[in-house]
């Protein structure tokens, strides 16, 4: 693996200007991966410029097919390279290395669908009388500004920038301090590709320092954001200075509703992926399950026996769960933990690190559940954004809709009932941008995804994303009758 990770600007690797640079480890081991080019407002500017000569001088006025193609091409590119990726995020994010190839094989998939939807968006014919033609159509803003996280680094740069480009926007991206390696790799193979030089840019750096520099920067058109809500009201704030158009995509305190019907090992099942996917470290992870009274004490084994099977170690290894991402965030994780045992029931896991049989480095923390939690607790209104569920017990619907809806968030829900009639009531009941039905995380890439409340506005994936990222003109004009 390099050493050294560079900025990507204009096509072309570079350092930054000022010639600074910072490490990247690997959260498994705390052993350092690579230094790392750290990019700040001049190169920001930098990168921007260079997005708008290929906007101006070639992207906008490509034609959808020649976009798709390339599109594809990059999708290519990515397979193509797809163990090389699967490493480096297994190492720089600390995920499981099976994971890992998941999100490389998701990145090239986004590419390849927004190829192929690039023609479903809607242009429209208006009639408004006799002697006039009225349409309109969808036009790229110019350029997008993409601040990605730390916690799925391959898929959701894929998911800001394919949407983005398919419609005629040149990006520059501000990957996550903790993980830039990727977002770097990913650029070179776009640089590779048949794309216009400029058209993508990576700018790895510090949040204060780069990403601040995207959100407020005067000739970004659009900037997009995923992370913490405290972070995302800064990006927002940044951005109404110019006047510029957001998406944010934060956090999520997701309940899971269990019903009688459900079906006890298949819940079990879903609420491993729901809860515990990339440890916990997921926006739109089941962090609270709200179960009936009626079964609350028979499913509760059932639920501990499985978590309690699952493998904690090093992403290398492939385990079922693997690190998090870092010392401040492994601290915060236990310190909720803390916090858990004096409000509710720990009735498996809590351990970390120095307790743990299998490891004896890096940041790692076992699958856990709180069991008697109050609806009012800290750890069921707060974002813990680790392997940590709490449950909850209700007696009837309307109680189960009262408490899942009760928190400041709103991005995803489930519930899990043999019932549709009661699946549909409860759906339309439920505050949140995204409710799944008897399988978390049903749906894909064609799925339109985002939230409400504080868990942010905009769509993300699906077709929505086209819309997301390009602006309705209408053109009306009279005629000779």
């Amino acid at each position: 693996m390099d050493s050294e990770f560079e900025l990507v600007i204009n096509g072309k690797t570079t350092g930054a200007s000022s010639g600074e640079t910072f490490q990247t480890d690997n959260p498994a081991t705390k052993e350092q991966l690579a230094t790392v080019s750290r990019g700040a407002k001049e190169d920001v500017d930098t990168a921007v410029q260079s997005a708008r000569e290929a906007f101006e001088s070639e992207w906008r006025e490509t034609s959808n097919a020649e976009r798709a193609a390339i599109l594809r091409e990059i999708a290519t590119n990515f397979r193509d390279n797809a163990d090389r990726l699967a490493k480096l995020d297994c190492l720089d994010q600390g995920k499981p290395l099976s994971n890992s190839q998941h999100s490389v094989n998701q990145a090239a998939r986004y590419f390849e669908y927004y190829a192929s939807a690039i023609d479903v968006t809607r242009e429209d014919s208006i009639p408004v009388g006799s002697g006039y033609t009225d349409f309109t159509r969808r036009e790229p803003y110019g350029i997008v500004g993409e601040i990605v996280p730390w916690n799925y680094p391959v898929q959701l740069f894929a998911r800001s920038l394919a949407p983005a480009l398919a419609v005629g926007n040149t990006v520059v991206v501000k990957p996550a301090e903790l993980t830039p390696l990727t977002a770097i790799e990913m650029g070179r193979l776009i640089a590779e590709s048949s794309i216009p030089d400029g058209a993508v840019n990576i700018v790895p750096g510090f949040g204060d320092e780069a990403g601040a520099a995207v959100s407020a920067h005067p000739d970004i058109d659009k900037v997009g954001f995923t992370g913490s809500v405290r972070t995302g009201q800064k990006v927002m704030e940044s951005a109404t200075q110019n006047l510029t158009p957001v998406t944010l995509e934060l956090g999520g305190k997701n309940p899971y509703l269990m019903f009688p019907d459900a079906d006890f090992d298949e819940m079990a099942d879903d609420l491993v992926i729901a809860c515990l996917s990339n440890a916990g470290q997921t926006c739109s992870a089941a962090s609270r399950l709200l179960i009936h009274e009626a079964i609350h004490e028979d499913f509760i084994p059932v639920l501990v026996e499985r978590f309690e099977e699952l493998t904690v170690g090093s992403g290398v290894d492939d385990p079922d769960i693997g690190s998090l991402i870092g010392s401040d965030h492994f601290e915060k994780v236990r310190n909720y933990i803390e916090i858990g045992k004096q409000e509710a029931n720990l009735v498996t896991g809590g351990r970390s690190t120095e307790s743990l049989p299998d490891v004896s480095e890096g940041y790692f923390i076992e699958p856990t559940v709180f069991d008697d939690v109050s609806p009012d607790d800290r750890i069921a209104q707060e974002e813990v954004f680790g392997p940590v569920l709490s449950v909850i017990e209700f007696s009837d619907e309307e109680e189960a809709i009262e408490i899942a809806n009760d928190v400041e968030y709103g991005l995803t829900s489930g519930v899990a009932t043999k019932d549709i009639d009661r699946a549909n009531r409860i759906a339309r009941e439920l505050r949140s941008g995204q409710v799944y039905v008897n399988e978390w995380y049903a749906g894909g890439i064609k799925a339109p995804f985002g939230g409400v409340k504080n868990s942010g506005f905009g769509r993300v994936k699906g077709t929505e994303a086209l819309d997301q990222y390009s602006q309705v003109k209408n053109i009306c004009f009279k005629y000779e009758s």
